[in-house]
């Protein structure tokens, strides 16, 4: 009897191995498999050998990532494009999140909620080709609307030849393709609150705003110190298609717009070195981790029960 409740028991538990199976086995090949090619980081990678037998070199791959002259740009866009980021995709995130959940109907509520996520399902190639649209000097759309039909002016601004834009630009289609995602995330923390808390601030007389100030963004703390602490992981690391592919790879433009990941990309085109950019990977695994425990130490330190770990 005991053998056939314990044989039952297995059977009940096998739709959720199922379902767990997908998942495992992505995150297998995705994030597991890989670690084996980390040895490339650390070795002179040649075709023939294999990765096996390829030679130690040691640290020389991480030399060669910082012997260049853009080393201190590279890493400085990188490092000052997330942080401000990261700030910025909170403060709106949690504003639209706000704005969002005040909307009762539930048909403008469907349109709106689908017409700010699309960007985020958008591939970067289709992104880069409406920044192009907007943004080609003879054809584009502000130079013949805004800036010689309502300026008056003769000449368009070249946009592409012109680095002093970029750090707007790219600040504006990073925001736009990514606010919906980030919007969904503080919804779902407050669709969680409980209205009662509305009901008797409004009972005492407490404005919209002080509502938000008051109740709103102190319930979603735990949540915005959730995601930030998540996103330092990623603030040695940017978007590849962001850089590389809106601002269509234009030499002018690698003042404003040459991170890690491009310098790597660029470099392993030219040079075929893979060590180098493993090397390149590694370090920002490493960065990536320190942040994220250094950003969760400080917190624990400041608030133990809002902290990851």
């Amino acid at each position: 009897m005991g053998a056939k409740k314990k044989k039952r028991s297995w059977k009940h538990w096998i739709p959720f191995y199922i379902m767990f199976l997908p998942g495992f086995i992505y995150l297998l090949v995705n994030n597991y498999i890989p670690l084996y090619g980390l040895q490339l980081a650390f070795k002179q990678f040649s075709y023939q050998k294999g990765i096996n037998q390829s030679p130690w070199i040691g640290l020389k791959n991480f030399k060669f990532l910082f012997a260049s002259n853009d080393a201190f740009i590279m890493v400085r866009n990188t490092l000052l494009y997330n942080i401000i980021w990261i700030i910025i995709g909170v403060i709106f995130g949690v504003a639209v999140a706000i704005l969002f959940n005040e909307i009762l109907n539930k048909t403008v509520q469907k349109f709106y909620q689908t017409a700010i996520l699309l960007p985020y399902l958008m591939s970067m190639v289709v992104v880069a080709y409406l920044v192009y649209a907007f943004l080609a000097t003879d054809t584009g759309l502000i130079n013949n609307a805004i800036v010689k039909g309502l300026l008056g002016k003769e000449e368009g601004i070249a946009w592409y030849m012109e680095s002093k834009y970029w750090p707007f630009i790219l600040t504006f289609v990073q925001q736009w393709k990514q606010i919906g995602f980030g919007m969904l995330l503080y919804l779902s923390s407050l669709l969680g609150i409980d209205k009662s808390y509305y009901e008797a601030a409004m009972l005492d007389g407490a404005t919209k705003w002080q509502q938000i100030r008051m109740i709103t963004v102190p319930l979603l703390k735990p949540t915005i110190i959730m995601l930030t602490i998540l996103n330092m992981g990623q603030i040695f690391r940017s978007d590849f298609g962001l850089f590389f592919q809106v601002p269509m790879n234009q030499g002018a433009l690698l003042s404003a717009t040459q991170t890690i990941d491009t310098y790597v990309y660029t470099a392993l085109l030219v040079n075929n070195n893979f060590g180098m950019s493993a090397a390149a990977s590694f370090l920002q695994s490493v960065v990536g981790f320190i942040f994220i425990v250094g950003a969760n130490a400080l917190v624990r330190k400041m608030d133990k029960n809002s902290s990851l770990f």
